[in-house]
């Protein structure tokens, strides 16, 4: 049982996770501190207020229902998503990018599913049937139904 868990402890993807989640902690200060420090308070400057919690607020048999909370929540959502993209995700691309022209190294081609593939093929002989037509022979060029052999 001990062998176990030091195998499972051991395994790359956990300490992998582990790293992950420190780092992320520890980025969240300051993903947090460019919402909150510059991009909440340019905002504030345009719309007048740092947040949406006092608007759309229906008061409902003595019950407040606050959407504007939500309406918060969704916009700080949207910042930090906004940062991460253009603050991180952005310029790693770029970075990754320029380094792989650099070394020569040309981006891989997706392979093609083979159910895509085969749709296609199943598409595209729907169609030339839907149409009336197969397609001709190759050796005396005409039309014929498949089945239909010309004698």
């Amino acid at each position: 049982m001990i062998n176990g868990f030091k195998e499972f402890i051991m395994k790359g993807n956990v300490m992998d996770l582990a790293v992950a989640v420190i780092i992320g902690a520890a980025f969240a200060k300051i993903v947090n501190a460019l919402v909150e420090s510059v991009l909440m308070p340019a905002i504030s400057a345009i719309v007048g207020s740092p947040n949406f919690d006092s608007f759309a607020v229906l008061t409902l048999r003595g019950n407040e229902l606050k959407f504007g909370v939500l309406l918060t929540a969704i916009v700080n959502f949207l910042l930090i998503a906004a940062a991460v993209y253009f603050c991180l995700v952005m310029p790693m691309n770029k970075m990754i990018e320029r380094r792989n022209r650099r070394l020569g190294i040309e981006p891989a081609e997706e392979a093609a599913d083979p159910n895509v593939v085969l749709l296609t093929e199943i598409r595209d002989a729907l169609t030339a049937g839907h149409t009336g037509t197969a397609a001709p022979d190759a050796a005396t060029g005409r039309h014929e139904a498949p089945g239909n052999s010309a004698v």
